[in-house]
């Protein structure tokens, strides 16, 4: 490789410290939970999408290990040419009928289903219509589509309208309305009562990626669009965060759109079946996700009593229910620096700043768990509110 090629890798990473936005990983030689152990040291968690608890529950460990015995450790082989088992069909009518979605189809990760959904469904006279702060996946797989891309500001009615009145100007012969249901770094909701009237008004299509909501938001942990009453054609999801907390990410709809997608999702067709471990494991979160009353009561109970107690101490927080909940510091060094602090005194945060966040609204974003207590809770503030003080956030 030439030389001056990784040079100019290294300055470009140079760069990436000098500017406090070089980002380290921490090895963790626990399993996921509420209390985790990382460097020899126990660490309250509250950074992992763990929502329920359930990335260490003996039910899902347990179906594993019964689907290893049973189907074997790997696939080795996509879907249609020999990678199919009978699990994948009944993970995917489980999901789709716990969605109230006529089927559903899995990936390796739900970046991959929002890098799949699009192109097999729009082409060059269609138009998709995209919130300003949608994921990373939505935004690549967007690009990869060859219909007009219209954005509107995050949350907008009124800009959203106004796009939609200039899809439909430019002649769209199907336009899409794209949103997250939840969005990840802010912790707020997208609100789907206006984004599906508006849908209907112009016929258009709704697309609501719902990572951040399934298995804990609404009735039953059905998502977003159960939490506000309202229904959306297609949904795409993950089981890496609330469901258990593995991989695989999915996309669930009306059954042409299923149909269509076994045909000519890229992502799909060249990446290796989901290994009946993890399968199995998401049959058995969805059992108890369905069943899952009390730890969801749980989680929003420690979302408003955590939310309580930073308001108290005097930190900037972003209004919202959901089990994120946002600490805003600005700039990026001061939230690698508080999130050091943090972890010198037991708790286990990640400051985000650029590229992840714009620059200026750099934060430490916690996040809620159904697994931890009150004494965790009242642990963390602690910690909290010393670090705080000692660099003066508070």
């Amino acid at each position: 490789m030439p030389q001056a090629f990784l040079d100019a890798l290294t300055d470009t990473l140079a760069e990436i410290k000098a500017d406090g936005l070089l980002k380290r990983e921490r090895e963790i030689t626990s399993p996921q939970g509420a209390r985790i152990t990382a460097n020899g040291r126990g660490l309250i968690n509250l950074c992992a999408n763990n929502y329920l608890g359930l990335a260490d529950h003996p039910r899902l460990i347990a179906a594993a290990t019964d689907a290893m015995q049973s189907h074997g450790y790997g696939m080795a082989s996509v879907r249609f040419i020999c990678g199919t088992q009978d699990l994948h069909r009944q993970l995917e009518t489980r999901l789709a009928r716990f969605l109230d979605m006529d089927d559903s189809i899995l990936f390796a990760a739900c970046f991959d289903a929002n890098a799949a959904v699009f192109e097999p469904l729009l082409g060059a006279g269609d138009a998709i219509v995209s919130d300003s702060l949608n994921h990373a996946s939505l935004i690549d797989g967007i690009r990869l589509c060859k219909a007009q891309k219209y954005r509107y500001a995050n949350a907008d009615m009124a800009d959203l309208e106004a796009q939609l009145k200039a899809a439909r100007a430019g002649g769209a012969r199907h336009v899409m309305i794209v949103t997250d249901g939840v969005f990840s770094m802010d912790g707020t909701l997208a609100p789907l009562p206006g984004i599906t009237a508006l849908a209907a008004q112009y016929d258009a299509i709704t697309l609501v990626d719902d990572c951040h909501a399934t298995g804990f938001m609404g009735p039953k942990g059905q998502g977003t669009p159960a939490h506000f009453g309202v229904s959306v054609d297609i949904l795409t999801g993950t089981f890496g965060k609330a469901l258990g907390g593995a991989i695989g990410g999915y996309i669930a709809g009306p059954q042409p759109v299923i149909d269509l997608l076994r045909q000519r999702a890229r992502p799909y067709l060249f990446s290796n079946a989901l290994p009946p471990s993890v399968v199995a494991a998401g049959i058995e979160a969805l059992d108890l996700v369905e069943t899952g009353d009390t730890l969801r009561a749980r989680l929003f109970e420690n979302a408003q009593y955590w939310r309580d107690g930073l308001t108290r101490l005097g930190f900037d927080l972003l209004a919202g229910e959901h089990p994120i909940v946002p600490i805003m510091l600005g700039e990026a060094q001061l939230a690698q620096d508080m999130a050091a602090g943090l972890n010198d005194r037991g708790v286990y945060v990640s400051g985000f700043f650029y590229p992840v966040v714009p620059k200026g609204r750099a934060r430490i974003r916690t996040q809620m768990n159904a697994a931890l207590d009150r004494d965790d809770l009242d642990e963390g503030l602690a910690a909290f509110e010393a670090v705080g003080k000692e660099l003066g956030v508070i």
